[in-house]
């Protein structure tokens, strides 16, 4: 029962990495469009990331120390 199980579960990590099913098409258009799909899906990961922390926003704090008080 042990083996049966490990097989399964190895067979559904082959397949959903694209071992067994082929990721991309055979066709050379297609897998041409398929691959800029995906290259232009990963090229905007970073402004994700930035977008997520914060850090596209401008940094409101000042450079330099201020008195606070009225002068």
């Amino acid at each position: 029962m042990r083996k049966l199980i490990l097989s399964l579960l190895l067979a559904t990590t082959v397949a959903s990495v694209g071992c067994v099913v082929p990721m991309y098409s055979s066709d050379q258009v297609v897998r041409a469009r398929q691959l800029i799909f995906v290259s232009e899906g990963l090229r905007h990961i970073n402004d994700i990331w930035e977008r997520m922390w914060g850090l596209d926003m401008p940094d409101l704090a000042t450079p330099y120390r201020t008195h606070g008080g009225v002068i």
